[in-house]
């Protein structure tokens, strides 16, 4: 069934999607900035810019296309300025000879600089810079923060102590960890709300009869409380009455209701029919619903967390499946599906919608702590990897690697995401 397009269902689709990105970014981000590391790049979504701004050392960005983000560190990816020996620039200094910026190019056009040939320069560790000035070598220093002009762009160095590399494997591993980490975070306060706002089921109501089937046949009214089916007493679980249903396929059972204060007994047999997607099912017409009481504080908490952990269960139930290639791609999703499943919910209310918004977040962090390449999940195995070595993998075999798995990442989305519009077509 294609969703209802309703403003409001639109709105809660893009904020939902919105907030687990940047609660994922901003984990890796706090945890970076708390290191020392210099954060170039905030960015929501890929490709080109839609909207960018600049706050200290730092560039927000929101990008086209929503399929995630991601924070750019220092020194994660080669720096787009390199400066040789022998190339010709221009300085700004302070009175103490201390540089404050490094001009690149239209040289001539830079007025209050110093223009020379480098003789020796070092940006990452003694952060000094030698220049041949009309024949003669002087010397300067270099403020850490320092920026080169490139083409109208201007870049911050990173010294190497400002540097994703030149941090510790802890705070490294720490900084990566926390996207994920946040993720969690969020999914369990999103599952203790839904706790407290589903409250804790005491019992099972009949919400509505199918007319001609036979629960209404056998009397069965909307509203009915079902006390017991066959002698087993139901309470709130609604899972037991469909395997008693299921249990007693072409046989007599016996339902005790509790229907205006008073228990009321009804014999009904369970008939076999097929449901809107073709498959066998054995029912006898009713839909139920929980009633509930409202949650102590205790009891939002517990059931908040066994929901946490069911779903999470079912989580790895199902990347399980795909490891076996116990699916078909019909049963694999994209963003176009996701957003298909959030704006349903979300018009389905503030209940579905919580507990959506749970979910996605729990396999939001999940997902990216798989050990595939590109993802968080292999990014702290190289890590572990350098702690356990004493040194790290060669930077350029762990970005091909990453690069591959990112290139793998994005064949996997368009895919799924052709699947999704030829599924959209097909109704």
């Amino acid at each position: 069934m294609t969703p209802q397009l309703t403003p409001q269902g639109i709105v809660l689709t893009v904020l939902l999607f919105f907030v687990l990105v940047t609660i994922h970014e901003w984990g890796h981000y706090y945890f970076a900035k708390r290191a020392g590391i210099l954060v170039r790049e905030f960015a929501i979504g890929f490709g080109p810019k839609v909207f960018a701004f600049r706050r200290g050392e730092t560039k927000y960005t929101l990008r086209l296309l929503p399929f995630g983000g991601y924070v750019r560190m220092a020194g994660e990816d080669p720096e787009t300025v390199q400066i040789q020996q022998g190339q010709t620039i221009a300085v700004e200094t302070t009175p103490d000879d201390v540089v404050t910026k490094i001009y690149l190019d239209r040289i001539d056009e830079r007025m209050n600089a110093v223009r020379g040939e480098v003789r020796s320069i070092d940006l990452e560790r003694k952060l000094s810079l030698t220049l041949d000035v009309d024949g003669e070598d002087e010397s300067y220093r270099i403020h850490p923060e320092a920026m080169t002009v490139s083409r109208g762009q201007e870049t911050q160095i990173a010294p190497w102590d400002r540097q994703f590399a030149g941090k510790p494997v802890g705070k490294r591993a720490m900084a990566i960890f926390a996207g994920p980490m946040m993720n969690v975070i969020l999914a369990a306060g999103l599952f203790i709300a839904f706790a407290f706002i589903n409250g804790i089921a005491v019992n099972v109501s009949v919400n509505k009869v199918n007319a001609g089937e036979p629960a209404d046949a056998a009397g069965i009214q909307a509203g009915d409380v079902i006390q017991s089916i066959n002698g087993v007493t139901i309470g709130p679980d609604t899972s037991k009455i469909r395997e008693l249903v299921t249990a007693s396929a072409g046989e007599p059972m016996e339902w005790v209701v509790l229907r205006d204060g008073r228990p009321v007994t009804v014999q009904m047999t369970p008939i076999e029919a097929i449901d809107e997607a073709g498959n066998a099912q054995i029912r006898v017409g009713v839909e139920m619903m929980p009633l509930t009481r409202p949650a102590s504080f205790q009891e939002g908490i517990t059931n908040g967390v066994t929901t946490m952990w069911a779903a999470t269960v079912t989580i790895f139930e199902g990347f399980k499946m795909l490891v076996l290639g116990q699916f078909t791609l019909d049963d694999l999703g994209g963003p176009i599906r996701m957003a298909e499943m959030t704006l349903q919910l979300a018009n389905a209310g503030i209940l579905y919608y919580t507990w959506w918004a749970a979910m996605l977040s729990l396999y939001l962090a999940i997902f990216n702590l798989l050990p595939v390449p590109a993802l968080d999940g292999s990014r702290l195995i190289f890590l572990g990897l350098e702690a356990i070595r004493g040194r790290p993998v060669d930077p350029n075999r762990e970005s091909l690697v990453h690069f591959i798995g990112f290139a793998m990442l994005m064949l996997v989305m368009v895919a799924v995401t052709y699947n999704d519009i030829l599924r959209l077509f097909r109704g």
